[in-house]
């Protein structure tokens, strides 16, 4: 926990540094060479700042103890995170679809800025590139669903500037400056589907679910390369942080001891952790062969997988 812990906080750090030496050069310069889009482009590194600064203080949150009140720990907190993430980015995509609209209809003209503003751009979209990478690539290192959502946040910045960028020159090559409005209302389309897809993916794990279906098919395999175990049932998964939690249900020969019964509930539980990566915890609920127990309402068994 504590190296996967470390490289959020390098990767929220290398971000934040990153945003802010953009930030600063595109709203310097935005307003130097009298280009507002390049200045809206620098506020909206600005917001990546935050962006970042959340991840890093949850980073922080991750590295707690259990407690009382949260005794499976504070692994949540990044889902918790990438939700309010999955949110400043729907804000910021609204926020651009109401400028193009209001620019369409108004007619607003797009000023072309000095060559120095175009540069400018040219330069964020190379530094956004290389940070959202870096943030992709520790994010996929450590499993961290929070840094893949800032990686898609810098994605939605490149595309910002990319249509700052070809706007300006349609703008002056054609003389055609709704064409600037018209790209922007596009990309900012496309930003509100990213932060929807964000944010319904941290609903499956606030939801106690589990986005990969097919584990369930790998759990039962591992249960029945057991010896001695009957019908497992009942069976559930569900993500804590990074990791997974399982539980399951399984019949033995009800005759056998306690200490025979328990031997083999940990049979069950080793072949299930050779089997997956990343567990949380693995709980195996033991019951006699034909026990007639009320079935609850909630897991997964053979007939409904």
């Amino acid at each position: 926990m504590e190296s996967r812990v470390k490289e959020i906080k390098k990767a929220s750090l290398t971000a934040i540094i990153g945003n802010a030496f953009l930030a600063i050069l595109k709203v310097v310069v935005g307003l130097i060479a009298g280009s507002l889009a390049v200045v809206a482009d620098g506020i909206d590194s600005m917001e990546d700042i935050i962006t970042s600064v959340i991840t890093l203080i949850t980073a922080n949150v991750l590295s707690r103890p259990p407690n009382k009140k949260y005794p499976y720990g504070y692994a949540k907190a990044e889902t918790i995170a990438t939700g309010l993430l999955a949110l400043i980015i729907f804000a910021a995509g609204i926020q651009l679809a109401i400028i193009s609209v209001q620019k369409i209809i108004k007619g607003t003209l797009a000023e072309l800025p000095l060559k120095i503003a175009i540069y400018v751009t040219v330069i964020s979209i190379i530094g956004k590139a290389f940070l959202s990478y870096h943030q992709f690539k520790i994010g996929n290192r450590v499993s961290s669903e929070m840094l893949r959502a800032n990686a898609k946040n810098m994605q939605n910045d490149i595309l910002i500037s990319l249509s700052v960028l070809v706007g300006l020159v349609f703008t002056h090559l054609f003389k055609m400056p709704v064409i600037d409005s018209i790209a922007a209302l596009v990309v900012s389309a496309w930003i509100i589907k990213v932060a929807v897809q964000i944010f319904l993916k941290t609903n499956v794990e606030l939801m106690d679910g589990t986005k990969d279906n097919k584990i369930y098919n790998t759990i039962f395999r591992a249960i029945d390369s057991v010896e001695g175990v009957k019908n497992p049932h009942r069976v559930v998964v569900r993500n804590v942080g990074h990791k997974l939690k399982i539980g399951a249900d399984i019949e033995v020969d009800g005759n056998m001891s306690l200490k025979e019964a328990h031997e083999l509930s940990n049979k069950v539980e080793e072949s299930i952790r050779s089997k997956i990566d990343h567990l949380f915890d693995v709980t195996i609920h033991v019951e006699p062969i034909g026990d007639k127990t009320i079935e609850k309402e909630y897991g997964i068994s053979r007939n409904n997988l």
